[in-house]
């Protein structure tokens, strides 16, 4: 199935795996691209000299096209955009939008540049920018989310802007690639379904709280960073949803030290990063700190296994997924399903095109 993003990513499949923190490895990322998807490595979990790691690890397990996600508010941006640029790297995404500058360097060095945001105005802006395409989120989708569903809002961006959109939030199988194409769409993003794959490195553990999950058990919340984030409920969020301002401030502070040791960053550093993330919001202290470490929360469930000192960032498609597929299974079957899904739209017998 060609479309404008295979053809401007050089994939077979118009499936984007995206860049989860912690979870988006070069084994994940490699495993999604040779199954034809553009595999995504997520490196605001990682410091440079490991992102530069996982690139030429990704690149020793496939030859097929892949992305590195970056955060655009990091100190070290620049840094990160010279090592997509120095391994060759063929996409670079964003998880919150890059600046003009980050935009056109990296078009200058022949790097694809893909944006991923929550609101038309800000897909007009990236466009604007010169971003050659964009991964549209709706509210179903895990970890920082909007409240506007992906069903009104990805008409909306497509209708806003004139390069290719790739729709996110609610997508796990080849019905729903049909319908994200029926948009307007030129391929879907999904993060929770690749997370639960056989080749995704998170725990057994906690893959099975995620099967186990209903609609119901993925919930938005503040409570963790002050920003709404979908997550399953668990006895940790609801712990944070009812504690005070003074223990979610030491709640916060324990966190905090395991990631400065982790990731080498000085406490200043820290805080400015949970600043960058308030987007105007009105945080406390307590949020400020877990905004800078959230990482930690994410990695505790999804490094260590901890479900009980982690947190589990989900889309609501959790709720409907039953198995762990490998990704070559995952890509194979959506594609099947939106091939059948259009065939019966057509009107045509199976087998006939």
């Amino acid at each position: 199935m060609r479309t404008a993003l295979t053809e401007l990513t050089g994939v077979r499949h118009p499936i984007v795996q995206t860049g989860m923190g912690w979870v988006a490895g070069p084994r994940l990322v490699s495993a999604a691209a040779n199954a034809g998807a553009l595999g995504v490595l997520a490196s605001a979990t990682m410091t440079p000299a490991r992102l530069r790691q996982a690139v030429r690890e990704v690149r020793a397990r496939t030859e097929a096209p892949f992305g590195v996600n970056l955060r655009a508010d990091g100190g070290d941006a620049r840094e990160r955009v010279q090592i997509i640029v120095d391994e060759g790297v063929r996409v670079a995404s964003f998880a919150l939008a890059p600046s003009r500058e980050l935009i056109a360097e990296l078009r200058d060095a022949g790097v694809v540049v893909i944006p991923s945001v929550g609101a038309r105005r800000h897909a007009e802006k990236v466009a604007a920018w010169g971003a050659d395409a964009v991964i549209v989120q709706g509210g179903e989708g895990g970890g920082h989310t909007g409240d506007v569903a992906t069903t009104v809002l990805l008409p909306q961006v497509v209708d806003a802007v004139d390069i290719p959109v790739v729709a996110a939030g609610g997508f796990h199988d080849g019905r729903g690639l049909v319908a994200a194409l029926a948009y307007g769409a030129a391929g879907i993003a999904m993060g929770t379904r690749f997370l639960l794959t056989s080749d995704s490195t998170v725990p057994d553990a906690v893959k099975a709280r995620y099967l186990a999950a209903s609609v119901r058990d993925v919930t938005v919340t503040t409570a963790v960073d002050g920003l709404p984030h979908r997550m399953l409920r668990s006895d940790l969020v609801e712990a944070l949803e009812r504690s005070g301002r003074a223990r979610a401030l030491l709640h916060a502070l324990r966190r905090a030290a395991g990631f400065r040791k982790l990731s080498g960053l000085s406490w200043p550093e820290m805080v400015r990063d949970g600043l960058a993330l308030r987007h105007g919001k009105d945080l406390s202290w307590s949020q400020v700190l877990l905004a800078a470490n959230t990482p930690m929360l994410l990695r505790a469930a999804m490094v260590e296994g901890r479900t009980d000192l982690g947190v589990m960032a989900s889309g609501q498609v959790a709720g409907v997924i039953e198995d762990l597929p490998s990704c070559a299974e995952l890509v194979g079957r959506v594609m099947a399903e939106a091939e059948k899904a259009l065939r019966e739209l057509r009107g045509l017998p199976p087998g006939q095109d």
